[in-house]
C-alpha cells in the first residue's frame, strides 16, 4: 500500500476518535483491514494517537470528561473491529486487575485507564466499581497478572487500599500496584507501599495517555 494513502486512513481513525465518531471509526477501521493496514498500526498510528490529541484537548480544557468518554467509545468501536485481526505476537503484554474500591461507584476515571491498557496491548480484568478489597486479592491471584489498578474518590474508601496492598504483597512481592483517585496524593501511595499513582482522573488519563505515547514510541 501506498504511503499516502496508509497516512490518510489512519488519520481518518484518528479524526473519528477527536471528533467522538462511532460510525466513522467502524468505516475506517474496516477500510483499514480492507486495504491491507497492519492491524496494530491502526490502533497505535490511528485510534490511540487520535486520543493523545484528545489528552492535549483535555490539558487546554476544551474538552471535558464527557467528551472524554464519548472518545473513548468511538476508540472502542474502531477497537474492537481490528484487535481480531492483531498478529499474535504484537497482542499480549500482560496482565492487569482494576477496579474501584468497595463503598465508591465513581469509575470515570478507571473506564479511561482501562482504556489506555486495552489500547497498550494488556489483558484487562475489570471488576467494575464498589468492589469487595479481598476481591482484588483473588483475581490477582487467579490471574497472576503483574499490574493491580485501584480507584478511590473518598478519602473513607481510600484507606481500604493500603489493606489490599498488604495482603497483595505478602503473597506476591512482585505485583505492580497502582492507585488513583481524588484523595490520593504521592505520600498515601508512598505510605500505603504502591508503586505508582495518579493524582485524579485527568492526571489518570495524562498517565496513561502518556503510558501510550511510551508504547507508540516504543513500536517506532
Amino acid at each position: 500500500m501506498e504511503s499516502a494513502r496508509r497516512e490518510e486512513i489512519l488519520k481518518k481513525l484518528s479524526d473519528a476518535v477527536v471528533e467522538y465518531d462511532e460510525d466513522m471509526a467502524k468505516q475506517w477501521a474496516q477500510t483499514a483491514l480492507d486495504e491491507g493496514v497492519d492491524a496494530f498500526d491502526a490502533i497505535m498510528n490511528g485510534l490511540a494517537a487520535g486520543m493523545e490529541i484528545v489528552g492535549d484537548l483535555y490539558d487546554k480544557q476544551e474538552y471535558f470528561v464527557p467528551e472524554l468518554l464519548m472518545c473513548a467509545d468511538a476508540l472502542y468501536v474502531g477497537m474492537n473491529i481490528l484487535r481480531p485481526h492483531m498478529r499474535k505476537d504484537t497482542q499480549k503484554k500482560g496482565q492487569v486487575v482494576i477496579g474501584t474500591v468497595q463503598g465508591d461507584v465513581h469509575d470515570i476515571g478507571k473506564n479511561i485507564i482501562k482504556l489506555m491498557f486495552d489500547v497498550g496491548g494488556f489483558t484487562v480484568h475489570d471488576l467494575g466499581r464498589d468492589v469487595p478489597l479481598e476481591n482484588f486479592v483473588q483475581e490477582q491471584l487467579r490471574t497472576d497478572s503483574e499490574i493491580v489498578a485501584m480507584s478511590a474518590m473518598m478519602t473513607t474508601t481510600m484507606m481500604g487500599m493500603k489493606k489490599v496492598i498488604e495482603l497483595i504483597k505478602a503473597k506476591n512481592p512482585n505485583v505492580a500496584i497502582m492507585l488513583g483517585g481524588a484523595p490520593v496524593t504521592k505520600d498515601v501511595a508512598d505510605l500505603f507501599g504502591a508503586d505508582g499513582y495518579a493524582e485524579s482522573a485527568g492526571n489518570a488519563v495524562q498517565e496513561a495517555i502518556k503510558m501510550i505515547s511510551r508504547l507508540r514510541e516504543m513500536h517506532r
